[in-house]
């Protein structure tokens, strides 16, 4: 396949990606073709001259490759587009133009860092963006995972629930969705540690679930037990034995203890 692909295959993927709806399928098929292009080129890890008008559509592929990736769900195929545009994002900051793409993908990739609990990876990768401080959180697209983390670390899941509403952008809803699964799962231990059973409605409460249906799933998920006629979760043991504590030996040794104590005053 020749480099005179590029062009027309980098124009049927705008139509098919900006389309309302977008066009997935067809995307797919059209990132796969041009990746091809890319390499047969050396565009995807440029390391010679180029004009600047093929390196900003390489650019734009890979971006599109990128929330495509997140529209479709493919987590590993959003590190590999996200990888390779940082050659673009870091090496070719002072040749190209500035991308709108760059900041929405830049905060993307810092939640992922969040979903999957790599908070030092997260810091560094915040410390080593080219921007200021000051303009990092009057970006929206960086403040909003700047918060989720923070309201992460104070256990205010609450904040996160809410902050799915305030996305920047469509894709960041599905990370936010992400991270809460995460949460839940958190919540969800806690429940199975300190209570032997609950009232179905406060277990939606406190996993932030909106309907019956979507507890009584993730319920089934968790192997939990469950009384509709009650409305009761009850928590299944995991087998693990109880930790017996000698009450009552533990008073009588504080007890004795004491007396000594005395005895020595």
């Amino acid at each position: 396949m020749s480099s005179s692909k590029l062009h027309p295959l980098y124009k049927q993927l705008l139509r098919a990606f900006t389309s309302r709806p977008s066009d997935l399928k067809t995307s797919g098929r059209l990132l796969a073709e041009l990746k091809v292009v890319l390499i047969e080129t050396g565009l995807i890890f440029p390391q010679t001259d180029y004009s600047t008008q093929d390196l900003v559509i390489a650019r734009e592929i890979l971006e599109i490759g990128a929330f495509w990736s997140i529209r479709t769900k493919a987590m590993p195929s959003f590190d590999r587009y996200f990888s390779q545009l940082q050659t673009f994002y870091n090496d070719y900051s002072s040749i190209l133009p500035h991308s709108e793409r760059e900041f929405p993908i830049r905060g993307l990739n810092l939640i992922r860092l969040l979903i999957q609990n790599r908070i030092a990876d997260f810091h560094t990768t915040l410390e080593s963006l080219p921007l200021p401080a000051d303009e990092l959180i009057a970006n929206p697209f960086i403040r909003h995972p700047v918060n989720l983390e923070r309201w992460l670390m104070e256990g205010s899941y609450s904040k996160v629930w809410n902050a799915r509403e305030e996305a920047p952008a469509e894709e960041y809803k599905f990370f936010v969705d992400s991270l809460m699964g995460t949460i839940r799962n958190e919540i969800a231990s806690c429940e199975e540690a300190a209570y032997e059973s609950l009232p179905l409605k406060d277990a939606a409460t406190l996993l932030f679930f909106r309907s019956q249906s979507e507890v009584l799933d993730f319920a089934k998920q968790r192997g939990w037990l469950i009384d509709l006629t009650r409305g009761v979760i009850t928590f299944t043991q995991k087998g693990e034995e109880k930790l017996e504590i000698p009450k009552e030996k533990l008073i009588a040794n504080n007890l004795a203890y004491a007396r000594e104590l005395e005895q020595i005053v």
